[in-house]
Formats: structure tokens, sequence, C-alpha cells
């Protein structure tokens, strides 16, 4: 490493020899391989933006030029290049550096792209302002295919293409890469754009972005190789100038063709292709089982994790769709390329004709729901609590506007760990329940989840089950695809003084709290409809009420069970638990519950804190 050592910031790597640069990247690989090998994180999307991250920051003057990430997960090496090297062992860990672009991270880091497809947005209004405020840099996004099949990156492209007094440089990392397999015409468009004659003639015309005999000779040469496939490359279309493609790996080609596209006026389009995994043998064979890998030996490869004997609720969801398709031919399953994380590669290799991956393509996916569910079938849409906010207006206007049967499996509700604010799903249950015609289910257990999700696929109208990521309590499942009456909670405990009225993956520590405080405990199961007559009869019941979420409290489940006292004009003391009105970093997911005080002996706490004090002689079971 006695390259990598000495580089503190990228000014350090444009004082290096290009001759320099190769090593450099090797180290740098070596590096990064080593670092989350250790720590766990994001690794073939790393390793294949190696070069191309040396080359950027080697031919732009960053900071003053900005450089967009999208999705930020392929930055680990920019940021070893700018001052955060020796901080990489705590990466996505509590305290630690994100595995995401963050602007009060580093100057470096211009934007935060942890969704996708956002970069030529960003990256347009950043080379509009230097416009507007006089000064020359140059605007970089680096869009991965996948994050190109998204509505909003045309939408900016769209935009662009116009503008032809702006520094915007768009580089397309064409690495065949995104979580699940990619999809779609974009897909196929640019594997035929690279395949056969057109990507040997083509690939070193990046080079011959030059002046005078050669650049003619480079665009004939250019034009004839584009012919073969079609008139024009969809990205000139759009406005931009395109160059490419070239090989994403070759410094050689890199570096020139980057300090030539500077001198360019108008918007650029370089599509650079590279192989996810590049440099270590086992995630180029595998690059989705390297997508997020824990930690591992390299030298033996990553081994995921033996089967606690607790299923996931990502499990439990992947099998319920499968004996739910299996016991109804109208159910489709739908997912914004998420077929893994969702849980849904059973599914589609047992009913392939009923699977759809729309891509990162949320608002779609829900409208593309909605017209299914006009015709008779019974849309599934499997997606993240922290994606569905990217389709809300669809959801809105497009779902329950005309009460369509839409059923939403809502996975990693609540805190996430590692992933952080970004991915965390801390709203929906507060951006769900004002919906009119929408039901809302909060799974406490596995067994309940599954039960939930028969519940909302019953239920002729827009249903939303959210349940957490991870593990369950180990709970056992019943086959049976039995539903729950709708609007209806459960008395758990039965306690004194204290009703604690929880919701979803709180009920199991506020039970523990219950056994403490010696009180009553209630599975609220469902946020919309609420159990209006429960809370009337826990507030009758008792002197104090308490909510508890894993959500923010602002316009929560604790808000709904406000409203319905208020409503009833019932008076009666509340004390609403849940996440507080901040962005909650990344992290062990068990310590950031505990750090607001959403573990067990939190709940205890904050209970004891504000009822004791209230109540001097409240009776407390510290046994």
């Amino acid at each position: 490493m006695k390259l990598l050592e000495n580089i503190d910031s990228p000014a350090d790597v444009r004082k290096l020899s290009r001759t320099q640069l190769t090593p450099l990247a090797h180290e740098l690989r070596s590096y990064l391989l080593d670092s989350v090998s250790k720590t766990g994180g994001h690794l073939s999307s790393n390793l294949g933006t190696v070069e191309l991250t040396v080359a950027l920051h080697y031919v732009f003057n960053t900071p003053h030029d900005r450089i967009v990430w999208d999705v930020g997960h392929q930055t680990y090496s920019h940021k070893i290049l700018t001052g955060r090297r020796e901080r990489m062992n705590t990466l996505r860990q509590l305290g630690g550096i994100s595995g995401f672009p963050k602007r009060d991270e580093s100057e470096y880091d211009t934007f935060g792209t942890a969704h996708s497809s956002t970069s030529i947005s960003a990256a347009l209004g950043m080379a509009q302002a230097a416009k507007i405020k006089g000064e020359h840099r140059h605007a970089i996004a680096v869009i991965g295919d996948g994050s190109m099949t998204a509505g909003m990156a045309f939408e900016a492209l769209n935009n662009a293409g116009v503008q032809e007094d702006v520094n915007l440089l768009v580089i397309l990392n064409d690495n065949d890469m995104s979580i699940s397999p990619p999809v779609g015409a974009l897909n196929r468009y640019l594997a035929r754009l690279m395949s056969g004659q057109f990507y040997a003639a083509a690939k070193n015309v990046g080079k011959s972005v030059l002046p005078g005999p050669v650049l003619e000779l480079a665009k004939r040469l250019e034009e004839h190789a584009k012919g073969m496939v079609v008139p024009a490359t969809m990205f000139e279309e759009f406005g931009f100038n395109y160059i490419g493609p070239i090989d994403g790996h070759d410094l050689e080609s890199l570096i020139p063709t980057l300090q030539n596209i500077k001198h360019l006026k108008g918007p650029q389009f370089l599509h650079v292709v590279t192989k996810k995994g590049q440099g270590y043998k086992l995630a180029e064979a595998d690059p989705v089982l390297y997508h997020g890998p824990g930690k591992f030996n390299p030298a033996e490869g990553f081994k995921p994790a033996v089967a606690s004997g607790k299923m996931s609720y990502t499990e439990v969801f992947g099998n319920w769709l499968c004996d739910m398709a299996a016991a109804d031919k109208r159910l489709v399953g739908i997912t914004p390329a998420m077929r893994e994380g969702s849980g849904m590669v059973g599914f589609e290799q047992k009913f392939p004709d009923r699977y759809f991956d729309v891509g990162i393509a949320e608002q779609h996916a829900v409208t593309f729901g909605a017209g299914l569910a006009c015709e008779g079938l019974k849309p599934v849409v499997a997606i993240y609590s922290t994606f569905l906010q990217r389709g809300y207006d669809q959801l809105i206007h497009d779902v329950a506007l005309q009460n369509l049967d839409v059923t939403f499996a809502l996975d990693r509700a609540g805190l996430v760990g590692a992933d952080g604010a970004t991915h965390a799903g801390n709203y929906d249950m507060a951006y769900l329940r004002c919906i009119p015609n929408m039901v809302v289910m909060a799974a406490s257990d596995e067994n309940e989840c599954r039960q939930m999700l028969t519940t909302g696929y019953q239920y002729q109208g827009p249903a939303a089950i959210r349940y957490p990521r991870g593990a369950g309590a180990g709970v056992a499942i019943k086959p049976e695809l039995t539903t729950i009456e709708i609007g209806k909670g459960e008395i758990r405990r039965r306690g004194q003084k204290i009703a604690i009225l929880a919701f979803g993956s709180m009920v199991a520590p506020a039970l523990a709290a219950g056994e403490t405080l010696d009180a009553t405990v209630v599975n609220m199961r469902f946020v919309k409809p609420l159990d209006v007559e429960l809370v009337k009869r826990m507030a009758a019941e008792h002197d104090y009420l308490v909510t508890v979420e894993e959500g923010c409290i602002m316009g929560g489940a604790g808000a709904a069970v406000a409203e319905a006292l208020a409503a009833e004009g019932i008076v009666k003391p509340l004390q609403m638990l849940g996440l507080p009105d901040k962005f909650i970093d990344h992290g062990d997911p068990a310590k950031l519950l505990a750090s607001v005080g959403l573990d067990g002996a939190g709940i205890t706490a904050s209970i004891k804190q504000r009822h004791a004090a209230a109540e001097p002689r409240l009776v407390v079971n510290n046994g």
C-alpha cells in the first residue's frame, strides 16, 4: 500500500504520474476487499468502480467539480480517496461512516444518494447553479444502469438535453448490475448497443475526442458502427453528445477520454462498461451474493449465516405469497427491482407468468398494480416501506381514490440498522393512515404477519401490512390461510392502572415492560381502522394510557389514539412513545432501538419517569 497510504485527498492523487495510477488502483481494490470483509457492506458494486473513481478524481478538480454517485453504495473507493481511509473500519456502524454519500460527512459527498435515479437531476441543478453564479465548474452524475430504469432519470435527461450551455457530464456505469437481475427494454437496448461489431468498433471512440483529421475519422467510424445497430443512440436523441462505450477498467481509455470531455460544451454522455466484482473472482462469479455480504474471510469467500431456526418476516411473506398464489389464480406479484430483498425468488420460480419485476420504478409499480386490479386481478406489491414513499401520489390518486383492490407488503418497516436513515421505514404509519379507504396493519409476530397478509388480500380495497427487517420471535406459523377481524386488537396481558397500547414490533418489548410495571398490554394490530372501542375500554379501566410504535410519533399510531380519545370527549393522561422527530443514523438495530427508548427497559423507564411523577403512589413491580 505504498501509494495508497500517502493518499489523504484527491489532490494527492493528482500529484501522481499516469504510470502510478494503475498500481494505485490495484492497491485500492485490495484495500477495499480487505476492509469490507472485516465490516460487511456493499462489495460487488464497489469493486467495479475502482478505476472510474481514480480517473474522475485525477481528471476533475474535486470538490470544486461536483460528482454525484448513483446509487451511492458504489462510493467506497471514493470515500477511501477522500480522507476516510482510516475510518473504513467503522463503516455502517453506530458512530461510524455511512455506506452512502452524506453531505455532512465530507465536502466531497456533494449529494446524498441512497435512493436511486436522482443523480442526473441533482447534477443538472448544480450545473445550472454554477452558470447562474458565474462559476466555472463541472457537474458529473455517475449513474448505474439499474438506476437508469427509473422515470426520474429520464425526466432529468429530457430537461438537460435542451440546455446546451451547462457543464454536465452523465456517466452511465454499465455493469449489468442491479440487486435483482436487470430487466426491461433499456437493459436489452444496452446489451444490443454493446454487441458484436458495434462494441468492437466504438469502444475506443472516446480516445478520439480530438481536433483535426483524427476527429473526422473517429466520427465516420462511430457513425458507421452505430448504423449497424440503430441510426443514433437514444441518448443523442435526448440532446446529449454520446461517447462510448469504453472499458471502465482501462485507465488508458478512461483518463484521456475524460480529459477531452472536459473541454467540450453542453451536456455530455459517457457510456462506461465495467464488471461487477472486478478483481475478486468469487464476486465476479456471483455478484448478487457479494452485493452486500456480512463479514468474511476473502481467502474462503462469503458464507451466508446458518439459519437461526427463526424465520425472517421476508421469508414469511415469500412463503405466504406462494401459498396464496396456489389458492387463487388471480394473484399477481409485483416488485420494483427487489426480488431477493422482498423474498420473491420462490414465487418467480413457481409462478413465472404471474411475477413482474418492473425495475427501479416504484411509481410505475403502484399504478401497474392499479391497472391489474381494474381488470379483476389481485395484485400484491412487495415494496420496502422507504421505497413506497416514492410512489405516494400513485398510492393516493391511482389506488386509494378509486378504492382498488391492491395489497401492499411493506418490508423493512421501522429501523433497519446498517443502511441507516435513508432506508428506515419510519413514516409509513403516518403517511398511510391519513389516506381514505386504506387499511393499515402492523404485525407483532410471524404467524400474525401471515394472518394479516391474508386479511389484507381478502379485503376488497387497498391494504398495507407492515413488518420489520430480520427474524421474528420464533412463533410457530400455522399453515392455514386464515384472517383476523378488521379493526380489532387483542389484550395480551392484564394489569393495573397503566394500559400500554402497542403496535407491531413493539408488542414484545411492551410485554416486557408490562411485566415490570404490572401494566395491561394490548396488541392493537390495526393502525387503521383503529379499534376505538378497545381504546375507550382501556381508558375507562385504567388511569394512564401509553402508546408504543416503531414509527414516527408525529402523525403516527399514537396520534391516531389521541385523535380517537378527543373525538369521544375522553380526557385521559396519554403518553406517546415512538421514534423522535429526527433522522436516526446507521448502527446495530437493537442498539438503535435502545438509544431511543424503544426496548423493554427504555419503555419501562419512560413510563416510570412520566407517571411516577404524576402519581407518587404508583406501584411498580421491580421484580
